[in-house]
C-alpha cells in the first residue's frame, strides 16, 4: 500500500449525530465528501446538521477550497465507497454489524484505501476479522463533537499494517486533528478512560458526602480544567516542580501524591447515587435545554481553541 496516496475524496458510512459532524469537519478541510446512511430523512438530517456545524467551523477558519457544495449522498453504500480514498465508518456498536460492515466496505472500496471506524466500545481486531484485505483496517475514534474537538485516537488490530496507522495518523494531522496513536487496544480507548477515571472519584465523594454535584462540577472546571486546556497532566507536574521541573517532582512530589492515590475510592453505583446525581445536574441545568448547552459548550471551546493556536499552544 502507497504511503503517498492523497486522500482527497472521503466516504462518510453512517450519519448519525458522528457521522454527520465528521462530514462537517471533512468538508469544511476542502475535501469532497461522500456520504450514505439508509435510514429514513438521513439526507435532509445530514444537511442540516452541516448548517449548523459551519456556523461554529467558520469561526475556525476553514481551507479556502471547503465548501458544502461539495458533499453528495446516496443510499447505495457500494456507490459511496466506489472511489474513497478513504473511508470513515460510523456504525452501531455491535459485533456482528460491523464485522459484516467492513466486509462489505473491503469489497466495495478501491484496494489502496483506508478504512477507519469511529467505534468507541470494539476493538479493531473483531471489526476486520471478515475483511479480505485486513491490513488496511484501523480505528480513528473521535472526540464527540468531531467537528469541534480535535483528538482522534488511532489504533490498529492484529492484522492492521503498521503504515496503514502511520497514514492514518499522517492524514488525521495533515487535516487539523490532534491523533494520538495506542499501542494497545483496551475498552474505550484512551480519553474515555481517562474521564471515568476522573469520574468515579467524582461519585465517590459525592457518595461519601463530602461534597455536592454542582460543587464537584465547580472543582474541575474551575480548578485543573482550566489547566488542562492549556496543557496536560504531566506537563503541569513539571510546571507544579519549579526551578528542577518533572525531576523535582518526582523525586519530591510524588510520594505524597502516591499516598493520595492510594485514598481514591470505589463507589457504590446505587439508585440513590444515581437520583443524587440526576437531582444535581438538573438543578445546574436550570432551564437550559441539552441543545442550549451543547452549543454553548461549542462556542465557547471554539474561543478556546482559537486562543491556544494565538498563544501556540
Amino acid at each position: 500500500m502507497s504511503l503517498s496516496k492523497p486522500v482527497n475524496r472521503i466516504a462518510v458510512v453512517g450519519t448519525g449525530v458522528i457521522g454527520a459532524s465528521w462530514s462537517a469537519y471533512y468538508l469544511s478541510r476542502g475535501l469532497d465528501v461522500t456520504a450514505t446512511d439508509p435510514a429514513p430523512q438521513a439526507e435532509a438530517n445530514l444537511r442540516n446538521y452541516v448548517d449548523e456545524a459551519w456556523k461554529t467551523l467558520s469561526k475556525n477558519g476553514m481551507s479556502p477550497s471547503a465548501s458544502r457544495d461539495r458533499l453528495s449522498f446516496t443510499s447505495t453504500l457500494t456507490r459511496a465507497l466506489a472511489g474513497a480514498d478513504f473511508v470513515q465508518e460510523n456504525g452501531p456498536e455491535r459485533p456482528d454489524f460491523k464485522v459484516k460492515l467492513f466486509a462489505e466496505m473491503d469489497d466495495a472500496t478501491p484496494p489502496d484505501s483506508i478504512l477507519a471506524s469511529s467505534s468507541s466500545g470494539l476493538t479493531m481486531d473483531v471489526i476486520q476479522s471478515a475483511c479480505k484485505r485486513p491490513e488496511r483496517c484501523v480505528i480513528g475514534h473521535p472526540f464527540n463533537p468531531p467537528h469541534v474537538i480535535p483528538l482522534v485516537e488511532v489504533v490498529g488490530g492484529a492484522k492492521t499494517s503498521p503504515e496503514v496507522i502511520e497514514r492514518a495518523m499522517a492524514f488525521y494531522a495533515s487535516i487539523g486533528k490532534k491523533p494520538i496513536r495506542l499501542y494497545k487496544a483496551l475498552n474505550g480507548h484512551v480519553a474515555n478512560r481517562l474521564q471515568a477515571a476522573v469520574y468515579k472519584e467524582i461519585l465517590y465523594l459525592v457518595q461519601q458526602g463530602v461534597l455536592s454535584v454542582a460543587d464537584a462540577d465547580v472543582a474541575v472546571c474551575y480548578g485543573p480544567g482550566p489547566r488542562w486546556g492549556v496543557m496536560g497532566p504531566s506537563l503541569q507536574w513539571h510546571v507544579g516542580g519549579g526551578a528542577g521541573g518533572i525531576n523535582h517532582f518526582m523525586d519530591h512530589l510524588m510520594g505524597p501524591l502516591e499516598g493520595m492515590m492510594k485514598t481514591l475510592g470505589t463507589p457504590n453505583i446505587t439508585p440513590e447515587l444515581k437520583k443524587t446525581v440526576v437531582d444535581g445536574v438538573t438543578q445546574i441545568a436550570g432551564n437550559r435545554s441539552v441543545e442550549q448547552l451543547a452549543e454553548k459548550e461549542n462556542e465557547v471551546l471554539t474561543w478556546l481553541f482559537d486562543l491556544r493556536a494565538r498563544a501556540g499552544v
